[in-house]
């Protein structure tokens, strides 16, 4: 199995650039024959809290169809971020787009201080991916800043955990060191996507990185990279 993570640089707000910069990765990641692609926190849209409103998606939106085609025609599994309606509520949400061209949703579960002004959070979409033998369970960023967290994805079972994350570089030590201990603790190998360059005002960690089932690091981007992390597992 390929497993693929997308470090990117995104333009604020601007949704058909941030699709542009997708379709790029998803060719990248197509040549190198990656199974499934996962992006960072909010990765349309970019960070973006005031103005969530505004850019939200809905469950089926018209603007992921040519991912959903990209999807199918690369046999690959792409997960994308964006502020996610569902029922009159605002998420952040991640769109799990199939090559069955089914569509599945995860909303963040645990937010961070300040996104409950903005944001629901919710427990009941946390679907579990099924490929190749793999169960693969979705955190977004402040997920993993709780520890039930890891938790409940080791109790379904879960061999690979997503993180997709908008960390600052200052607490990039400290999200090496969580998602090296939750492989470890709960032998699931552990694959995170992280913004570089400019994103709500901060500045994105890079640093994307996977660790395999016994908390070791196995392969990284640096902080400034633009680019596809590969694992062939």
């Amino acid at each position: 199995m390929i497993l693929a993570s997308a470090q990117i640089k995104i333009k604020r707000g601007d949704i058909n650039a941030n699709l542009e910069k997708h379709y790029e990765m998803v060719a990248r990641a197509a040549k190198k024959g990656a199974d499934l692609l996962v992006f960072p926190e909010l990765s349309l849209s970019g960070y973006e809290r005031e103005k969530a409103k505004d850019l939200a998606f809905t469950e089926h939106d018209s603007r992921l169809n040519k991912l959903r085609r990209l999807s199918i025609e690369h046999d690959m599994v792409i997960i994308v971020g964006a502020p996610l309606v569902i029922k009159d509520k605002m998420y952040i949400g991640s769109f799990i787009l199939k090559p069955d061209n089914s569509i599945s949703h995860y909303t963040k579960q645990f937010l961070h201080t300040g996104e409950e002004v903005y944001f629901d959070s919710s427990f009941d979409y946390n679907p579990i991916i099924d490929i190749k033998g793999e169960r693969i369970s979705l955190a977004i960023c402040a997920d993993i800043n709780n520890p039930k967290h890891p938790e409940n994805a080791s109790k379904a079972r879960t061999t690979i955990y997503l993180a997709s994350i908008f960390f600052e570089p200052e607490d990039m030590q400290k999200a090496y060191r969580q998602l090296s201990a939750y492989a470890n603790q709960y032998s699931m190998h552990v694959l995170m996507s992280n913004f570089t360059g400019p994103c709500w005002d901060l500045e994105g960690g890079g640093k994307s990185a996977f660790w395999d089932d016994q908390g070791k690091i196995i392969s990284t981007l640096g902080a400034t990279d633009e680019d596809i992390l590969l694992i062939v597992k």
